[in-house]
């Protein structure tokens, strides 16, 4: 292999990425083949993301999630006093530094000096010598003991909410003590044609068939225990497991909190209070609490909705905001649950899309807890969301929206974190988002003249500039001219477009690092930009027709979370190092990985950023990547890890002690033509494809990245 990379080819698809049909059918309803949500006016932020992504430190599993396994982390101190149903977890002595965030002496500049795994197409998981890696648990496992064992040829309703769900996305680890911890992970969305033999049509399902499907969206929570001293961890597959469980999209309730709760937005015909919601859709990215608890975001919610078409004419500009068609009774990529529950029919019940979009909070340390949406956090299609305690003590949150032109947001909290491992301090802690300021995103260029759309930079050498955080509610007070509360909350969207939010790339992880409190976005790609009459490029989001995204670094004022003012980069802008529109942070791209749209990120112990990507447009599977953020060595991206043939790597989740890697490997083997039957993909069982959570380590046990 030469010193130089070649440059990948690119794949002709206008796709998310290079993602095929199957894709973009099952995952968001065919978003890009729908007209841009977003048609308001306001200044687009694409451009500049095509050199400056400096290393998207937002971590699927959470920030604290990415510490605490150590068990170092701020979450692990948190759950001492939170679980009657089992003994109290250890505290660590180091929980107030993790909590806070403070800087530490040489973070993000940790030893990577692993081998990179090279571009490939294999239908395996490649993990660099040195390593191994297994399967934790995968689609149809049993989770709920009793829970009968997967036959597919006899998959139930029933039976699927016990079991392990499809598509796992988000990955967290809530410890229990050095050798138990908790699994929780997001289970996104269903490939019915990936499930069901014989499929021919979304209209050909049966209604228990749809319920299956139903009941395979949602969240699991599993038990794990280290193997023996290694880094390899695995379900408890015996005993009692009390904090087992699954969360589903029909038949788990969910309590509505906040300023928009009980509103004339959220009452329907089932629940004319307005307080409590059936289920949750789409649940893509998430974080792991201070307090011990994970925060989940609801993504493409719009794509289960029909009958758009006869919804009240007041309500048809909101719904359309959102993505849901509103001239066709069932817009493409609809997934005909209407068929199973009405509710999902707008045209019976107009307001039950406004019940799902938002940011939920489960407990899983209280299995009898029932999880809660926050409306405090706004509504959009919510990748996730992950907090750090500020320096005030206040908890803030940033979350990004992920679709084309959208914005980037934060939550700052009235109440303010509550030290300690007590029972009081919990109960505390678990009101903290339910009352707040919420802040989008506008971002000013340094440069703005010399962007041409090629990802050039500037002649100052960087794609840089400021920002605001722009106030759109506080409590039950609006900022927003014309909107109460109330309305800013359910349609944040439209109160972003009113007060001229900065239109982003696809905002997906947004995740602050707890050793310095600077905040990383991941800018997916946006092949829309400077196409028709779409926005053109920008600083921020540098390049036209991105098809490969971008990492940026947003630093706030004084380092201060709660500031309304920031600056910001873009470290890395994506792509194949040997295309001139790329940039690692000013390494030598010769000596770098080519990478693809970046989707998640998270950090390790030492402040590293890893990055996992999701629709590689360069030709090759998508994979896991690691760099430093501080020091000589930021820039240095290495490929860590690749996924099978048509998969997605997901919720990137490192452990506190730095030995194990969790990775969900998302929809293998979804590409067009695919079936059961079909199979593009055998992994992991050598059959027909399944969704599984996969954990690696070293086998000297040596730290990871090593």
């Amino acid at each position: 292999m030469s010193d130089r990379p070649r440059l990948l080819p690119l794949l002709g698809s206008t796709r998310h990425g290079s993602r095929d049909a199957m894709t973009c059918l099952y995952r968001c309803g065919n978003a890009c083949d729908h007209p841009v949500p977003n048609t308001s006016d306001n200044a687009y932020f694409g451009d500049v993301v095509s050199t400056e992504v400096s290393r998207r430190g937002v971590v699927r599993a959470g920030a604290v999630g990415a510490l605490v396994l150590g068990f170092g982390g701020a979450a692990a101190g948190a759950l001492a006093g939170a679980a009657p149903a089992a003994a109290a977890p250890e505290v660590p002595a180091d929980l107030d530094a993790l909590a806070v965030g403070r800087p530490e002496k040489g973070v993000g500049n940790g030893a990577l000096t692993f081998k990179p795994v090279p571009p490939n197409t294999l239908d395996s998981f490649i993990v660099p010598n040195g390593y191994d890696h297994a399967v934790v648990i995968k689609w149809g496992d049993p989770v709920v003991p009793g829970a009968p064992e997967f036959d597919l040829h006899r998959q139930s309703a029933a039976a699927q909410a016990k079991q392990f769900g499809y598509n796992n996305d988000f990955v967290g680890i809530i410890p229990l003590n050095r050798r138990r911890a908790l699994l929780v992970v997001n289970h996104e969305y269903t490939n019915e044609n990936l499930m069901f033999p014989g499929f021919t049509s979304q209209d050909a399902l049966s209604v228990e068939q749809l319920k299956i499907a139903m009941a395979a969206h949602g969240m699991s929570v599993v038990e794990l225990e280290r193997v023996g001293g290694t880094g390899q961890w695995r379900p408890v597959d015996s005993g009692r497991r009390p904090y087992n469980r699954r969360v589903t999209a029909n038949t788990t309730k969910f309590e509505l909190t906040g300023p928009a709760a009980g509103s004339a937005w959220l009452r329907t015909a089932a629940d004319p209070k307005g307080r409590t919601v059936v289920g949750t859709l789409n649940n893509c990215a998430g974080g792991v609490t201070p307090w011990g608890t994970v925060l989940s975001g609801e993504e493409n919610f719009n794509q289960y909705f029909v009958g758009g078409d006869a919804a009240p004419e007041d309500a048809k500009p909101k719904l359309a905001r959102y993505g849901i068609s509103t001239s066709a009774r069932y817009p493409s990529g609809s997934r005909k649950w209407e068929r199973a529950d009405e509710r999902f029919d707008l045209a019976k019940h107009p307001n039950e899309a406004n019940r799902h979009g938002w940011i939920v909070e489960i407990d899983p340390l209280d299995p009898e807890s029932r999880p809660r949406k926050h409306t405090a956090l706004g509504r959009f299609k919510h990748e996730g969301a992950n907090v750090i305690v500020a320096k005030s003590g206040h908890v803030v949150a940033y979350m990004g929206d992920d679709e084309r032109f959208d914005y980037l947001y934060k939550f700052v909290s009235d109440k303010k974190f509550m030290k300690g491992n007590s029972w009081v301090a919990r109960r505390h802690n678990l009101t903290l988002l339910e009352s707040g300021t919420l802040y989008v995103a506008k971002l000013g260029f340094t440069s703005a003249g010399e962007i041409d759309g090629s990802g050039k930079l500037p002649t100052d050498g960087a794609f840089n500039g400021t920002g605001q955080w722009i106030k759109l509610v506080s409590g039950n007070r609006s900022y927003v001219e014309g909107m109460t509360a109330a309305d800013v909350l359910t349609f944040t969207r439209l109160a972003g477009d009113k007060v001229g939010a900065t239109k982003m790339d696809r905002p997906e992880d947004v995740e602050p690092s707890l050793l310095t409190g600077k905040v990383y976005v991941a800018l997916t790609n946006n092949s829309a930009r400077g196409t028709g009459s779409n926005p053109k490029a920008d600083e921020a989001n540098p390049r036209n027709a991105n098809k490969h995204g971008q990492i940026l670094e947003l630093v706030e004022h004084r380092g201060d979370n709660t500031a309304d003012t920031f600056t910001w980069s873009l470290p890395i802008v994506a792509g194949d190092p040997a295309d001139p529109s790329t940039y690692f942070a000013g390494y030598d791209k010769a000596k770098v990985s080519p990478i693809s749209c970046p989707d998640n990120v998270a950090f390790d112990a030492t402040g590293n950023l890893w990055i996992s990507t999701d629709g590689n447009a360069l030709g090759s599977n998508d994979g896991l990547f690691a760099t430093a953020v501080e020091g000589p060595e930021r820039g240095h991206l290495k490929q860590f890890l690749t996924v099978p043939v048509g998969a997605e790597a997901c919720g990137p989740f490192i452990t506190g002690d730095n030995r194990s890697v969790f990775v969900a490997v998302q929809h293998p083997g979804e590409l067009d033509g695919a079936s059961v039957e079909n199979p593009a993909s055998n992994w992991p069982d050598g059959d027909y494809a399944k969704p599984a959570v996969v954990i690696t380590w070293r086998l000297d046990g040596a730290p990871i990245g090593s």
